[in-house]
């Protein structure tokens, strides 16, 4: 039996323009919506997907405001069946804090006798470019750790965890309990169903405080790239533009003469 932890944080839907907040520690949502990652979208699916072929349960946790709870909520539509919400100021928790809030919960669930063999983070966070959080974890636990896999299973009190390298395709082999971080692609994650979503609405969701006051992030300010410079050539309009079209096509090599 294996009961994963699966760490998901509550970010700024990424699909439209990226604004950020006046003082450049964050990206402002206000007009975006919130969402989690996709990184952390397969992550719960793995943990799900674990979870299932262990005979164990997910727990899904975060760390954030009281909006964050519809993440929570979110995962427990598709498969988790526990949640744990670390009520604090996320944009004030640097990746340490947020591993030493992390490795709170680890201890004081198995002190309760719900034991995490697996914790399952997203590679990095989606918002701020974070990718500390699971190598920190692992530091703090003194747990083994990979990063920026794709697929997770458990057999035999091992975990096999599989992604993308620099040299092809990389499997690695770890004693449980173990920390691994997950880059999206490796599975399909499941959308909430109906009576998933009302299940969730239900649920109950353990709320705490943190451990210790965050030393924060050191973060100057988070900047944007200009954007990319674009320019426009009109041909003409009508028939009169066909032969400035042709000449076009063949200075990009589409056409030949």
């Amino acid at each position: 039996m294996t009961n994963p932890l699966v760490c998901v944080k509550r970010v700024v839907d990424s699909s439209g323009e990226v604004v950020l907040t006046e003082d450049g520690q964050g990206v402002d949502g206000r007009y975006a919506g919130f969402t989690m990652s996709a990184h952390e979208e397969c992550a719960v699916e793995l943990a799900v997907q674990v979870a299932g072929a262990t005979d164990g349960s997910a727990t899904v946790m975060t760390l954030g405001d009281a909006d964050a709870v519809e993440q929570l909520r979110t995962a427990l539509a598709v498969g988790c069946t526990a949640a744990t919400h670390v009520v604090a100021d996320a944009q004030a928790y640097g990746p340490a804090d947020v591993a030493r809030e992390i490795a709170a919960v680890v201890r004081d669930h198995e002190a309760a006798g719900t034991p995490h063999e697996l914790v399952l983070l997203g590679n990095d966070a989606a918002d701020s470019g974070d990718f500390q959080v699971g190598i920190r974890l692992a530091y703090e636990l003194g747990w083994p750790v990979v990063n920026g896999v794709s697929t997770v299973s458990v057999a035999d009190g091992e975990v096999t965890a599989s992604g993308a390298g620099p040299d092809g395709h990389e499997t690695y082999r770890l004693p449980l309990p173990a920390v691994v971080t997950i880059l999206e692609g490796g599975v399909e994650p499941r959308y909430p169903t109906v009576p998933g979503r009302m299940k969730a609405k239900k649920a109950p969701v353990e709320e705490r405080e943190p451990v210790a006051a965050p030393t924060g992030t050191g973060r100057l300010r988070l900047v944007l790239p200009p954007p990319t410079p674009s320019s426009v050539e009109i041909l003409g309009e009508g028939a009169s533009a066909a032969p400035a079209v042709v000449d076009l096509f063949e200075r990009l090599g589409v056409l030949a003469r």
